[in-house]
């Protein structure tokens, strides 16, 4: 989203497009400690919509930041836990952790994959804030807005918009690349 967006809205105004945006502020607001972790892509972090919405944190609050490095391949290999997945989250997060935060930002869509993989290297106490069901609440409500969500289906789109996934859903898988990859991936998550 960081690298693409301005792009896209500038390139296709009449279309509405939804970023994926760190928790940034609501994790400012919950912590106890006054340290929130942000564990992001490079360009995530870099992105003037991520730098802008810090700026907007109270003083007080103090915000580091870390690359999520390997992250991003290990959830495309399917790999969600086991002793590599372990050594490459704890690389990440000890970084933070030894900052004291009590709250950690993930601002990537594949991090939530690992995220029973970091709160075991976390420990308890720390809380991990996934922006996924805000977008998805941010999508619902711009489909009703413009039209495009029926009447029938947008009570259960509400309530999925929290991350309440159904057991067996109804998806088609299209991909501009193998198909095999994306397949295997998608009977990991939905086994």
């Amino acid at each position: 989203t960081a690298a693409a967006i301005s792009v896209l809205r500038a390139e296709y105004p009449s279309v509405k497009f939804i970023g994926m945006e760190p928790a940034v502020k609501p994790a400012a607001l919950g912590t106890v400690s006054g340290t929130i972790g942000v564990l992001a892509t490079a360009g995530t972090l870099k992105g003037s919509k991520y730098l802008k919405t810090k700026e907007s944190v109270d003083d007080h609050v103090n915000v580091v930041e870390h690359v999520g490095r390997g992250f991003v391949e290990l959830v495309e290999e399917g790999k969600f836990s086991g002793p590599e997945v372990e050594s490459v989250v704890s690389a990440s997060l000890k970084p933070l952790l030894e900052t004291g935060a009590d709250i950690i930002v993930l601002g990537c869509t594949h991090y939530p994959f690992l995220v029973d993989a970091m709160k075991d290297v976390a420990g308890p106490g720390i809380k991990f804030i996934d922006p996924a069901p805000a977008v998805a609440r941010q999508l619902v409500h711009v489909m009703a807005e413009t039209g495009l969500l029926t009447a029938a289906g947008a009570e259960e789109a509400f309530s999925r918009a929290d991350g309440d996934l159904p057991e067996s859903p109804d998806v088609q898988l299209v991909s501009s690349g193998e198909m095999m990859p994306l397949t295997r991936l998608y009977g990991l998550i939905y086994k």
